[in-house]
């Protein structure tokens, strides 16, 4: 038989209120009692259902994770951020619904209001571009959800986690410089996307420090997808004077890149050096091995899943949390072709 609350209350000497308020780690409740109920929880195997746990309040212990389903396909990506959601939604005895969403839809924010209205959602986790669609945070403020962003563009007063994505994008660079290259091209991911206009950023910057020209010819746009990479590619490999190394702005697009080299019977890196960005497990699994940036996007989601958790809780008015890059050096870059 299922355990109930109930059953908990009467194993612990206290009354299902207490239980409840233990649930919802309310303030007031003395540490031994939140002791025994704790331990009378899981020595029973209890798991509250919501309905439960919102005795003592009108929360649903639901969050909503965004996204945008025009700019943001089914993605590792979006999948390992989803995870990071999710991890911390089970650690905290939360519920998770994944909402994807057509920004440019001209219902767009009705369809917001009717997830919130519909689902009683307590708060929601965004992500890019949604965390910097000025409509959306108008109306979350107004409906007073709390919300928390993955990587937004504009981080004051925000709460969530990003990384610093314009220095990482010049590490990477500088790393295909020191190995001699000067042509260097850039596939650009999405107009709207924050992470585009950072990882162009730190492109030029590392150029600049460099003392390379910034050549036009050689930054085409992307779309953070594979197919946007062969295309991309294709462009930057017919140039009369090709690079001998592409940087794209995520790892799909640079699987792409590798894609259309191969197509044109070139070897990676022998005759161009390719790099990508996210280290996805796509990276490790491509031949040659995707040097990348990798961004740890799992704990991305936990950690702005938590931010918004402590809001919730009222233990305090949350964070933007800044994770650290690393660069992944594997096979896919080298030296330039020899002339």
């Amino acid at each position: 038989m299922r355990v109930r609350l109930e059953d908990v209350a009467r194993a612990a000497g206290v009354s299902p209120k207490t239980v409840s308020r233990v649930l919802n780690e309310e303030a007031y409740v003395k540490e031994d009692t939140r002791k025994r109920v704790l331990a009378a929880m899981e020595s029973m195997n209890y798991r509250p259902s919501p309905s439960a746990r919102g005795l003592a309040g009108s929360r649903s212990f639901l969050v909503a994770m965004l996204y945008d389903n025009n700019d943001n396909p089914a993605s590792t990506y979006l999948a390992e951020i989803q995870n990071g959601v999710l991890d911390a939604c089970d650690a905290n005895r939360y519920s998770m619904m994944v909402c994807p969403l057509r920004m440019r839809g001209a219902d767009f924010i009705r369809r917001v209001d009717a997830l919130i209205s519909d689902h009683h959602v307590d708060g929601v986790v965004l992500t890019p571009p949604l965390t910097d669609h000025p409509p959306l945070l108008r109306r979350l403020r107004e409906r007073e959800v709390p919300y928390a962003s993955v990587s937004p563009v504009n981080r004051n007063d925000t709460i969530g986690v990003c990384m610093d994505d314009e220095h990482a994008a010049q590490a990477l660079v500088t790393h295909l410089i020191e190995l001699g290259h000067r042509r260097i091209a850039h596939v650009l991911g999405i107009a709207n996307h924050g992470a585009t206009r950072w990882r162009h950023a730190g492109y030029k910057a590392a150029l600049l420090a460099a003392g390379i020209p910034y050549d036009p010819d050689y930054v085409v746009e992307g779309e953070f997808m594979f197919g946007s990479g062969v295309a991309a590619a294709r462009k930057l490999l017919a140039l009369p004077d090709p690079p001998g190394a592409i940087f794209a702005a995520n790892d799909d697009m640079a699987a792409g890149v590798m894609w259309a080299a191969n197509e044109r019977g070139m070897k990676v890196p022998r005759d161009v050096s390719v790099c990508g960005f996210d280290d996805t497990p796509l990276a490790s699994q491509l031949w040659p091995p995707l040097t990348t940036v990798r961004q740890p996007a799992r704990e991305m989601g936990k950690l702005a899943a938590l931010q918004l958790m402590e809001l919730l809780r009222g233990k305090g008015s949350g964070l933007l949390v800044q994770v650290p890059y690393s660069l992944q050096l594997r096979e896919s870059t080298g030296e330039p072709p020899k002339s």
